[in-house]
Parts: C-alpha cells; sequence; structure tokens
C-alpha cells in the first residue's frame, strides 16, 4: 500500500485549475493578479525559494514582479518599498521574504505590519492573524493552508483526532492549531520547552512537526498507525531531507508526507491561491 501523502501531486492539480481561473477572469476583465515579492540581502535559500514562487507564477499565468535590494538598506527606505507597493492598483499580493538580514530582523513585525492587510498573502498582518481566531481563512498562511488540503485531499478524518504539531511558530504551529481546532480536532502543541515530548508524540493520531533537526522523528516515538505531516526542510550530504526518519517509521505509521514533494509545493501553490483571492477582493469580484 502507498502510504505517501503526495503534495507535488495535490498542487499541480491545484496549480491547473488555478491557471484556468486566472485565464476566465482575465479574459472577463482584462487584468491578471499581480504579486510582488521583496527580497533583502543575498541569503542563497531565500533567493532559491523566491524563484521557485516567480516559476510557478508564470506557469499559472499570475503577474509578479521581483524587487531585491541590498542587506544594508534603511528600515525607513524598506518601509517605502512597501508603501508604494501599497499603493500599486496592478500589484495585489506582496510577499516580504524571511528571515531578513541581521540588522532588520529584530523590526520584521514592523515591516510585516505596513504591508496592507489586502494584499497580505502570506497572512501575517495583524488583521489577518486576527480574522484567524474567528476560523475566517481566506488569508491564512500557506504552509498551514496547503496541510489542511493535503490532508482533505486524501480524507484524513480531523474531528476528534489526537493531533500534535511540534512548532509554534507564526508561520506554521500557531495558525495551524486555530486551523486544526476549526476542525474539531484536539491539539498539542509542542516545543524547545515541552518537558517528555516523546509522550506527546506517542500518543498522536496525527504528527506535524517543522523543528530543522533530521531524524527528529523515529519509529520508535511515533503511535503505531499515525499520520505524519513532515514541514521540516533540512540538507544532509548535499540532500534535502525532512525532520523524520522516514525509511525508520514507514512500516509503523499509516501515511506520511515525502520530503521533498509533500508540505513545499503546497506552501508555493497556496501563496498563488491567496493571491487570486486577495486579486477578487480588490476588484470586487468576491
Amino acid at each position: 500500500m502507498d502510504k505517501t501523502l503526495d503534495g507535488k501531486k495535490l498542487a499541480d492539480m491545484l496549480n491547473s485549475e488555478l491557471t484556468d481561473k486566472i485565464n476566465k477572469t482575465f479574459k472577463e476583465t482584462g487584468t491578471r493578479p499581480g504579486l510582488a515579492t521583496i527580497l533583502v540581502g543575498q541569503n542563497t535559500a531565500s533567493q532559491v525559494y523566491v524563484n521557485i514562487k516567480h516559476k510557478t507564477c508564470a506557469q499559472v499565468g499570475l503577474k509578479s514582479i521581483k524587487i531585491e535590494l541590498d542587506e544594508n538598506i534603511s528600515k525607513d527606505n524598506l518601509i517605502q518599498v512597501i508603501y508604494d507597493l501599497n499603493k500599486r492598483t496592478d500589484i495585489h499580493g506582496i510577499l516580504l521574504q524571511l528571515p531578513l538580514p541581521s540588522n532588520l530582523r529584530p523590526d520584521t513585525p514592523l515591516f510585516l505590519g505596513e504591508i496592507s492587510f489586502h494584499k497580505d498573502v502570506d497572512g501575517f498582518h495583524p488583521i489577518n492573524r486576527g480574522k484567524l481566531f474567528d476560523y475566517d481563512e481566506s488569508l491564512a498562511p500557506c504552509t498551514p493552508k496547503g496541510i489542511i488540503a493535503l490532508l482533505e485531499h486524501y480524507d484524513v478524518e480531523l474531528k476528534g483526532k489526537d493531533v500534535t504539531i511540534i512548532n509554534r511558530s507564526n508561520l506554521l504551529g500557531k495558525p495551524l492549531f486555530l486551523m486544526l481546532l476549526k476542525r474539531d480536532a484536539t491539539v498539542s502543541v509542542c516545543h524547545t520547552s515541552t518537558k517528555n515530548i516523546e509522550r506527546y508524540m506517542k500518543q498522536a493520531d496525527i504528527l506535524i512537526l517543522g523543528v530543522g533537526k533530521p531524524r527528529f522523528v523515529t519509529g520508535d516515538t511515533i503511535k503505531e498507525g499515525s499520520i505524519i505531516i513532515d514541514a521540516g526542510i533540512n540538507r544532509v550530504e548535499g540532500k534535502l531531507c525532512g525532520d523524520v526518519d522516514f525509511d525508520d517509521v514507514i512500516d509503523k505509521c499509516s501515511k506520511i508526507t515525502p520530503v521533498p514533494g509533500g508540505v513545499g509545493p503546497l506552501t508555493v501553490s497556496f501563496l498563488l491561491q491567496n493571491t487570486y483571492f486577495a486579486f477578487l477582493k480588490q476588484l470586487k469580484l468576491v
């Protein structure tokens, strides 16, 4: 039995559907959704991620522009770049690639708050985060949306299930906690100060993690028949891998996401979905 939760296959399907929607809307309005990415500095991993996003934009017919800034840009100048994008009617989504260089990193919440919440396709603006508390997921963060979509696509029952999330970030753990609560799961959120974290892992019907530690999860740390969503990205001996020792858990779990090819493609896909939704809202088409 194939236990793989194929995120790439689902992302390809969603992107194909989005292409049709964008083309249909273009015929009706003469306008395409526009996404702007802001990349500050020369972080190699960030450059790779941004390039993947722009490549996928081109594949679905979504307009995108890439703004690359020097790592020594002043705080005021970066804010001005964001203001200018907020005012552009051809730009419907704005993404500030994180992490920022060390000199700007302490002000990350400030910069994210300066992005118009209407164009906040990463779901990090305080208003969109607040909406998520009322279970409004229209502009929720992309990785959690992808994980939920993957679970639902494979008919994974969430109601009443014990779910353990090992991550408490604004990018993954916090928003995913709320999205799972909306679907009546019982959710535990673990982090670096959690005592006896193995207890939570072993009781989980569904284990979701992004900790940045290769082979953090092994066969003896999971429940028999559990479902594992691996949102970790690590590079070991030149190869990408997640936080789970895939070969060690494959016989014990019932379903698992691969790395690469699991959560990652869906994160990009839902960035484009969020941009399309923001576009529709700004044109008052929904």
